[in-house]
Formats: structure tokens, C-alpha cells, sequence
């Protein structure tokens, strides 16, 4: 199994190193793609000098911010072009513990989503507006597009190759995170097999939160559009 670990980043200098030091101390195999949108912070720099130190992490840069579906897209692509059989997505704040990626991939699935809102899921330090809007976009997903998986909206995920690779065929429409929404749903079409695992998720403690309205603007006209146009 050829794995790779993809991480968009912007403005995470605070929070990668420590990041990095725990993926590799459960994961020293897996071959690490930051994906970083021009971060002032030196984010960028920061990675790759973790990577000369210690290798397997590499570092694609971007012009700018272009959004966090086109940075997973772009990463995603890479990886697949380097081999990868297994990918694992998530967040660089340190909101999914590295510790559940070997969880996730244990399952025989072909997605395997790491799940806030299945029994034994749950976060940590999250005001109740944030609470209310993850719950409602999940259950507005799952109800829009007739899908019972719990955690539609979440960005911790581990695909198989050809999983992944049949999500991306078509060019993504959506361009935050309705992201999340849409490969899954892209995934189910397409025939794979999606299981979910608890995980816990826990606020950053470093840095700001990218999240805003527009995230949910997107998600409300781009959710149905997606069941419209099956």
C-alpha cells in the first residue's frame, strides 16, 4: 500500500509541525502533501524544512488563496499521480487527531469518513452556533441527496484510489466546503462502498478559523443541485 496524507494549508504555521511530528509517529510510512495557498505566516517554509529534516513530507505551492476544494483537488491529483493507493484528507489545525488515521484505515471500504455524529463521535470546545450549523448542513445534506451516512459534512476521509479517482472524474463544481459534500456524494453515485467511523473532533486552539457565511450559502443552492442533476 503506497499512502499519502494530503493537508491544505493557510496560515497554519503554528499548528503543522506539531501535526507532522504526530502523523509520522503513527503513520512513519505515509508520504505527507501540503498543499499551501500562499501563506503569509510561512507555513510553506515551515513544511519544507520539516521535510528536509525528516522527510516523506513534501510541499505544493500556490499562488494565492483558491479555495480548499481546489487545494485538495490539487493534492489529490498529485498523490494519485505518484502511485498513491490509499489517501487520507484532513485538516491542518489540528481539529482530526492523527491517531484515528490508522482507525480509518483499517476499515474495508472503500470511503471511510471519520465521523463526528455517529455513536462515540462528538467535539470539543465548539460554540453552540458551530454545533448547530455543522448538524443542520449534515442533516440538510442527507436529506437533500437521500443518503444515511451520518457526517456529510466533515473533512477527515480516507479513499481508495479508485474511489477517489471515479469522485474526481468530473470537474468539482463547488468551491469551500461543500467540497466535502460533493466527493462523497460523487463516491455513492459512483458505487463505492462508505462506512464511517467516530472520531472527535477538537476546536483549533491556534490560528483562525476559515468559516464562514458564504460556506453555508454555497452549500445551500450547490446540495440540491447536485440530486437535480443525478
Amino acid at each position: 500500500m503506497s499512502l499519502s496524507v494530503v493537508i491544505p494549508t493557510y496560515n497554519e504555521r503554528e499548528n503543522l509541525p506539531p501535526l507532522l511530528e504526530r502523523l509520522h509517529a503513527v503513520l512513519p510510512e505515509a508520504e505527507v502533501l501540503v498543499v499551501d495557498d500562499g501563506s503569509p505566516d510561512g507555513t510553506a517554509a515551515a513544511a519544507e524544512a520539516y521535510g528536509r529534516e525528516r522527510g516523506r513530507v513534501s510541499v505544493l505551492r500556490r499562488e494565492g488563496k483558491q479555495g480548499l476544494a481546489s487545494a485538495y483537488v490539487a493534492g489529490f491529483e498529485r498523490a494519485l499521480s505518484r502511485g498513491a493507493t490509499r489517501l487520507v484528507q484532513l485538516d491542518a489545525d489540528l481539529s482530526h487527531a492523527p491517531e484515528d488515521v490508522p482507525r480509518l484505515l483499517a476499515v474495508e471500504a472503500d470511503l471511510v469518513i471519520g465521523s463526528r455524529y455517529v455513536p462515540g463521535g462528538g467535539t470539543v470546545n465548539w460554540p453552540l452556533h458551530r454545533r448547530a450549523l455543522s448538524r443542520f448542513g449534515s442533516l440538510y445534506a442527507r436529506l437533500c441527496l437521500g443518503l444515511g451516512y451520518r457526517d456529510l459534512t466533515g473533512g477527515f476521509k480516507a479513499w481508495r484510489r479508485g474511489a477517489l479517482a471515479a469522485a474526481l472524474a468530473e470537474p468539482v463544481e463547488s468551491d469551500g466546503y461543500a467540497f466535502q459534500v460533493e466527493l462523497s456524494w460523487r463516491a455513492h453515485r459512483a458505487g463505492a462502498t462508505i462506512a464511517e467511523v467516530p472520531i472527535v473532533f477538537t476546536e483549533r486552539v491556534a490560528g483562525v478559523s476559515k468559516i464562514d457565511r458564504s460556506i453555508a450559502i454555497e452549500a445551500a443552492w450547490l446540495v440540491p443541485a447536485l440530486r437535480l442533476r443525478r
